[in-house]
């Protein structure tokens, strides 16, 4: 589609391949004019200058950019247009298009599960992963996903998350006597893609069928000046800058994910952040719910704390499902309590970016990817001076990063094709933001909720939990468990915490 970026590089940017060859004068001429007629030519500043091998790779980077849609959104990221002045309506979903693991019908919630694992069965769902993140605030340089969060079993989050893949496979075939495949699509960005791949293929994929797991990169937009002007982050490349989770849609067409997808028959798509250390990845509850309400998207949230918690609300805003952020609803909205239950808040539902989608609306993505907005970011981004050649570090914000939000398609989604399901925090939502000692959203704390459920399902199933501390748990590998079944022969065990439950004892 001509008016969306092809933000996605190729992967000849960076990978220092001196074999391209150098464009032609009649090549070259036709991009100078393209970035001219923008008003971007200045990027072509230092080219002469160039080797031949930064000549090529400084073209294969340019070509992938629209410089006109980009000037287009730097016009609008720095000159906004005035907002409506017509109140907001603000309404919790309509209750058909929500249900809550806390108060549902156990009768109900048992028939999303067996739907979803009946999906699962058929091979029918597969799983996104957003793991573009690096692990920096976490005193990492490595990809968040490769993290020890410091449980007895020092396992990473990806083997977490890909043992929870192979558990729901197992139960499927359990259940079905069939074969269950769940695809899982591993979004990197630029900088975690090769350490990701590396890491997989190091741990032999933990265990699951390598060709079931696909990486893929997330999109780049170029960094912008407060002039409007693309920034160059060397003589011979533009500074560039992730385009934020909502790049998720159009790098599913660009990679080649969707088209695998398709080929697989896939119907139901689950997407989660790598950094939710309680991810239940391709959860048969969550598939089942979406699948039965025939919905286009749903998502996962759980119980706002407190009427104070800065947590982004999912609801409607004036008719539509959107996410709104808690600096934009006011003290009374946000003490407002339900009136069918005035003992919690009338707006409750927290985001936590944990999603569903049918394939049906993944396919059509180009009908609506190019109305999605782009947010700003201010930030201190490191360039070329056009006139010294040297390279700036500024003290203070000197251009912005533009990006997009996954939950951005919320409100482009008919009200009757969108759901919500309510889940437990401590069983459901860990996410690991902070340093180890924070205190709140750290390696502790995503310990610490792990190693906690893990003591409630070993007491759910009759097993005697002896400890000293009662922050003390025990981990139970989800091979052996996704969801706290399947624990009977721990009934009358006595098990001293901490502890980790890998096999039947």
């Amino acid at each position: 589609m001509a008016s969306v970026v092809h933000n996605l590089l190729d992967k000849i940017q960076g990978n220092n391949n001196n074999n391209i060859a150098e464009p032609s004068t009649e090549e070259l001429q036709q991009l100078r004019q393209k970035y001219e007629a923008a008003n971007q030519g200045h990027v072509f500043t230092f080219y002469d200058s160039l080797t031949s091998s930064e000549k090529s790779q400084f073209f294969q980077q340019l070509s992938t950019f629209n410089p006109n849609r980009i000037t287009e959104l730097a016009e609008i990221a720095l000159h906004p247009p005035q907002t409506s002045s017509e109140p907001v309506k603000l309404e919790p979903l309509p209750a058909s298009a929500t249900a809550s693991i806390l108060d549902s019908d156990p009768k109900d919630l048992e028939a999303y599960y067996n739907e979803g694992l009946r999906l699962v069965s058929e091979n029918k769902v597969a799983v996104v992963l957003m793991a573009g993140g690096q692990g920096t605030r976490l005193g990492s340089s490595a990809p968040k996903g490769c993290f020890d969060i410091g449980l007895p079993s020092h396992k990473p989050l990806f083997q977490i998350q890909a043992e929870r893949i192979a558990k729901v496979q197992a139960l499927a075939d359990k259940a079905y006597n069939k074969k269950a495949v769940v695809p899982w699509y591993v979004m990197t960005s630029g900088p975690t893609n090769k350490p990701t791949e590396e890491f997989f293929q190091k741990h032999n994929y933990f265990g699951l069928d390598k060709s079931n797991v696909k990486f893929f990169e997330q999109g780049v937009l170029p960094c912008i000046s407060n002039e409007g002007k693309i920034l160059l982050e060397s003589k011979s490349k533009v500074a560039v800058a992730p385009d934020g989770n909502g790049g998720i849609y159009q790098a599913l067409i660009t990679s080649g994910a969707r088209e695998d997808m398709r080929k697989r028959g896939i119907e139901h798509v689950h997407t989660y952040c790598v950094d939710n250390s309680l991810a239940r990845v391709a959860d048969p509850v969550f598939i089942g719910f979406a699948a039965s309400k025939d919905v286009d998207i749903a998502t996962k949230v759980v119980r706002k704390r407190n009427a104070t918690e800065s947590v982004g609300l999912i609801l409607q805003k004036n008719g539509k499902p959107d996410v709104v952020e808690y600096s934009e609803i006011d003290k009374e909205t946000a003490e407002a309590k339900d009136p069918q239950n005035p003992e919690v808040l009338k707006f409750r539902a927290a985001n936590i970016v944990n999603h569903y989608y049918s394939f049906r609306f993944l396919e059509s993505i180009e009908s609506w990817s190019h109305k999605l907005p782009h947010h700003v970011a201010r930030k201190k981004i490191p360039s070329i001076d056009l006139q010294s050649g040297e390279t700036v570090k500024p003290e203070k914000p000197n251009g912005i990063k533009l990006e997009q939000f996954v939950f951005d398609v919320f409100p482009l989604t008919p009200l009757d094709k969108f759901a919500c399901i309510e889940v437990r925090r401590e069983d459901e939502f860990s996410p690991l933001k902070n340093a180890r000692g924070t205190g709140q959203d750290d390696a502790d704390t995503s310990k610490r909720d792990i190693m906690l459920q893990g003591k409630r399902w070993v007491e759910r199933a009759g097993g005697v939990v002896v400890t000293e501390d009662d922050a003390a748990g025990i981990e139970v590998s989800p091979l052996i468990s996704y969801g706290g079944e399947g624990l009977g022969f721990l009934k009358s065990k006595e098990i001293r915490a901490p502890a980790v439950i890998e096999k039947e004892i």
